[in-house]
């Protein structure tokens, strides 16, 4: 009986204690608005996690990188190296790339630290560019998800030039190569590129400032940047709702899904720890970036087979497909082929991408907010144009590559280069007509299925003497998101006597292309119900 009195005033204690912290705290910080947020919903969906991967990997680089900082030293004062690795001994680096050999070599657990960073730098950009792909073709950027469209884009844009800046820190023969070819762009740039190559690396080429200003903003302002608008961008996610795929008892006015506490900061957690695990053991096993072998960096020296990160590798794909074209202006030579392919080209592509919901949105007409998620078969011109960006950045990426291609495979260089050229017109076409008939196809087979049922695979005879096959109904929540597609007629041409005609007919014939092929029965008909009719075979 003690026992129990003891533990009864011992618990009535820690309850006292509990409640008057939550009132003090109450009192002070939004304990109370704080609750309901932590039981807001999140939906669940394994394309839901791409953005979490990305998150994570952003953490584990906040992380890592933090650790690489108490041992390199940004700085181009060259040094005689003495330390452990052998075959560098004797040679004339700089003090960048000497504290990066000592990290791998000379610090308990630097190889491996460095490995992680370097592969979590990676996951981070390939998270980031699948997550965009999902929103892309999901239509998670229309209203009002516009403003994180372009938080997203600019997230994007930030860590190609993080990741940029933190590979060429190692002032490396492989990174150098890199940093000669950034110098070249700076230079191809009409009138200020010299002014721009001088200011960027402290004079000639390859200067003494540039590791140093490169380490300030590969750890103090880009990081700062990212940090501030993936902090924005989770705020919006929060505060407009999270998407959710179409399903009974889902609508544009909730989400369905776990609640932030306890659930899915659970999951999410488990998967931090996956994502640190997972970037542990492919620093553990495969190897990334080996700078020993590539030696320092020498003006006069270039890295044979030298390939960048992937997320740059597009820009080398560009140059190497330009054909060599110049023209001289009033005594100032303009270099076509390195402005076009990597000032305008990557330009213009940024710039489609942050006008895209605009445009959909202004071609379609279609101003609702929209909470549910698209399936990509049900926009195939949208899906379309995606497939073709893919297809069009892959043979840029493997054209960044032609040499080692040519020389793996025993082919002609200069032939192996015509054909990525041709093949970077006419693929991307491709890919968007056959991508966009396979989609209405898929809508035309889930028409089928909505109106038949699905197929058992049983046949029967007929007293007719043919043969049909037997159909069952769909479950429910299959036919509630098969009947929930709906697709909006195109816009109607404008007057010729309305304000700006022109501008309308164009807007018009653009809706008539973005919605103008469409599967029968579309315009609402159902069709009849799930197993009331048959498919009949002949003999």
């Amino acid at each position: 009986m003690l026992l129990k009195r003891t533990r009864a005033r011992a618990g009535a204690r820690a309850r006292h204690a509990g409640e008057h912290t939550v009132t003090w705290a109450d009192g002070r910080l939004p304990v109370s608005e704080g609750g309901r947020l932590l039981r807001k919903a999140f939906p669940e969906h394994w394309s839901f996690l791409l953005g979490e991967i990305a998150l994570y990997s952003f953490v584990v680089l906040l992380l890592t990188g933090v650790w690489l900082t108490l041992f390199f030293k940004p700085s181009m004062t060259q040094v005689v190296y003495d330390g452990s690795y052998e075959p560098l001994l004797g040679v004339t680096m700089s003090e960048a790339y000497r504290s990066t050999v000592d990290i791998s070599f000379d610090v308990r657990g630097g190889l491996l630290i460095r490995q992680v960073h370097h592969w979590a730098a990676l996951v981070f950009l390939s998270a980031i560019g699948v997550h965009l792909l999902r929103i892309f073709f999901t239509g998670a950027f229309r209203r009002p998800r516009e403003v994180n469209w372009l938080i997203g884009l600019t997230l994007f844009v930030l860590a190609l030039a993080e990741g940029f800046a933190g590979y060429s820190l190692p002032d490396d023969l492989l990174s150098g190569t890199g940093l000669r070819i950034a110098q070249g762009i700076m230079l191809s740039l009409p009138v200020v590129g010299t002014y721009v190559s001088m200011f960027a690396f402290g004079g000639e080429y390859p200067g003494h400032d540039l590791i140093p200003r490169l380490y300030s903003l590969h750890i103090l302002l880009l990081p700062g940047l990212l940090l501030a608008l993936l902090t924005l961008h989770l705020f919006l996610v929060v505060y407009l709702k999270h998407t959710q795929w179409a399903g009974r008892g889902r609508t544009r006015r909730n989400a369905v899904g776990k609640p932030m506490f306890p659930q899915f900061m659970t999951n999410s957690t488990g998967l931090f720890f996956m994502v640190f695990g997972v970037l542990t053991v492919l620093a553990a096993v495969a190897q990334v970036n080996p700078i020993w072998a590539y030696g320092p960096y020498r003006p006069d020296t270039v890295s044979t087979g030298s390939q960048p990160d992937w997320y740059v590798g597009f820009l080398e794909g560009a140059l190497r497909l330009m054909p060599p074209f110049e023209t001289a202006v009033a005594g100032h030579t303009v270099m076509w082929n390195v402005l076009v392919p990597a000032v305008v080209l990557p330009g213009a592509l940024f710039a489609v991408l942050y006008a895209y919901p605009f445009f959909e949105g202004w071609v379609t007409g279609d101003h609702d907010e929209h909470h549910l998620c698209d399936r990509p078969r049900d926009k195939p011109v949208r899906t379309g144009l995606g497939v073709a960006a893919i297809y069009f950045y892959a043979v840029l990426l493997l054209a960044g590559a032609n040499d080692i291609l040519a020389f793996t495979f025993d082919v002609s260089l200069n032939l192996l280069t015509w054909v990525f050229r041709i093949s970077l017109v006419l693929l991307p076409l491709v890919a968007f007509l056959v991508t966009k008939r396979v989609c209405l196809a898929l809508r035309e087979r889930d028409r089928g299925r909505l109106a038949e049922g699905e197929e058992t695979g049983e046949l029967r005879q007929t007293l007719a003497g043919g043969y049909v096959e037997s159909h069952e109904p769909l479950d429910a929540e299959e036919r509630y998101v098969l009947g929930s597609a709906k697709e909006p007629e195109p816009l109607a041409p404008t007057a010729s006597d309305a304000p700006a005609p022109h501008v309308g007919r164009l807007r018009a014939t653009l809706s008539e292309w973005y919605y103008g092929d469409r599967v029968d029965g579309e315009e609402g008909e159902a069709g009849p119900g799930p197993g009331s009719s048959s498919r009949e075979v002949e003999r």
